[in-house]
C-alpha cells in the first residue's frame, strides 16, 4: 500500500458556486467529507499542497487524514474536478473510512517483462483492454496496483483476471466471467483475441458509464 497523505482543512460556513470562487481566489479548494453515516462536512483544503498531493499519483486508492479544528478525518478521494486549463484541483469528494471497513476502488493494472515477451518479439501488439480493475478491497490494505507478467505471453493470448496474482482480501467486483484484462494481438490485426478484447471493452465502457451514473446521483458537493 502507498504512502497516504496529511491536508490541513478548515470547515466552509457557505456552499455554493459563489462561495466556492470566492475561496479558489484564496488559494483554497472547496471539499467535502461524508458517509460512515455521518453529516456531510464542508471543508476547504490549501490548493497547492492538496494538487501537489494528486499528482503524486495514486490519489483515488491511497487513504488520507483531513485535519479539521484538532480532529483527523481518515478518508479516500472519491471524485474530484480539475480546472481545464490550469490542472488545478478546483473541488474533492472525500469517503470516510471506518477502521476494518472495505471499499470499492479501481486498481491500476502494471505489466512487466515486455522485452522478453515472445508474443512482442514476434510482433504481436500489447492489446490492454482494462487499465484498471475495479475490486472490493480491505481499506487498510489498498494494493497499489495489479501486476501482470508478460515473460511467456504468446501471439493471439488473452490474460484473463484469473491468471493474475490477485491480493489475499481482494476481490474482483465482476464474478460472473472470467474478464481480460490484455491480450496479445496477431500482426495485421483480425484475430479471435482482438475481437473479444473489443467485447470486454465495451463492458468496461458500459460499467463506467453506470458507475458515473451513480455518483452523479450523489448529493453535489459545492
Amino acid at each position: 500500500m502507498a504512502e497516504g497523505y496529511v491536508l490541513k482543512a478548515s470547515t466552509r460556513d457557505r456552499v455554493g458556486k459563489g462561495a466556492a470562487r470566492a475561496l479558489r481566489r484564496q488559494g483554497l479548494v472547496p471539499a467535502v467529507i461524508y458517509g460512515d453515516k455521518k453529516p456531510a462536512l464542508p471543508i476547504a483544503i490549501p490548493m497547492k499542497e492538496s494538487t501537489l498531493v494528486l499528482h503524486r499519483g495514486g490519489f483515488m486508492i491511497n487513504l488520507g487524514t483531513i485535519e479539521v479544528d484538532g480532529k483527523s478525518h481518515r478518508v479516500i478521494a472519491k471524485d474530484y474536478q480539475l480546472d481545464p486549463v490550469r490542472d488545478d484541483l478546483i473541488h474533492v469528494d472525500f469517503l470516510r473510512v471506518a477502521k476494518g471497513s472495505e471499499l470499492t476502488v479501481d486498481i491500476p493494472v502494471h505489466f512487466i517483462n515486455e522485452e522478453s515477451c515472445p508474443g512482442l518479439k514476434e510482433g504481436g501488439m500489447l492489446n490492454v483492454v482494462r487499465h484498471t480493475v475495479e475490486m472490493t478491497v480491505p481499506a487498510d490494505s489498498i494494493p497499489d496496483e495489479l501486476i501482470v507478467d508478460l515473460a511467456t505471453a504468446q501471439v493471439g493470448d488473452s490474460i484473463h483476471i484469473s491468471s493474475i496474482d490477485v491480493p489475499q482480501g481482494c476481490i474482483p467486483t465482476i464474478t460472473d466471467r472470467d474478464f481480460t484484462v490484455a491480450t496479445i494481438a496477431a500482426p495485421g490485426g483480425g484475430s479471435t483475441a482482438e475481437d473479444e478484447a473489443e467485447d470486454e471493452a465495451e463492458d468496461a465502457a458500459e460499467e463506467e458509464a453506470d458507475d458515473k451514473a451513480e455518483d452523479k446521483a450523489e448529493d453535489s458537493k459545492d
